[in-house]
């Protein structure tokens, strides 16, 4: 079950690369695709999702725009560092509508994950919502 809102949930953007106060990181995880968060035009641009417990993760759904090349690392730590690479995808680029791009995880089990834009097809990207579906062990 994919819930809208992972801020509902006790998760938090405890790291991000850029912050734009009328776009701040939060707008990630508040389940509204009408928000979203902005970088600043340089790459590689990241942030990380801490939840509240060890979750396990069969998918995340990323809704962007301008994003080309995302990857994602995780880890089980209650600390934002050594991570372990999870996925890589390149996204296709869409003109004036959202890319929503699923992404398999396998059931991995997080307490973070972390997610680093190498490119993207503009100087500026948006991440407008992160969505996950739990996977069951």
């Amino acid at each position: 079950m994919i819930d809208p809102s992972l801020s509902s949930l006790g998760a938090k953007v405890v790291v991000a690369s850029s912050s734009d106060e009328n776009h701040p990181p939060e707008n990630i995880i508040d389940g509204n695709t009408n928000t979203f968060w902005m970088s600043t035009g340089m790459f590689p641009q990241e942030f990380i999702i801490r939840f509240a417990e060890p979750t396990n993760i069969s998918a995340v759904t990323v809704d962007s725009y301008n994003v080309k090349y995302l990857k994602i690392e995780k880890n089980t730590s209650q600390n934002a560092s050594q991570f372990e690479s999870a996925t890589e995808k390149e996204f296709q680029h869409t003109e004036g509508h959202l890319q929503s791009n699923a992404i398999s995880l396998n059931g991995s089990s997080a307490t973070h994950l972390r997610f680093i834009i190498t490119s993207g097809y503009d100087h500026f990207v948006s991440v407008h919502r992160v969505s996950v579906q739990n996977g069951h062990t």
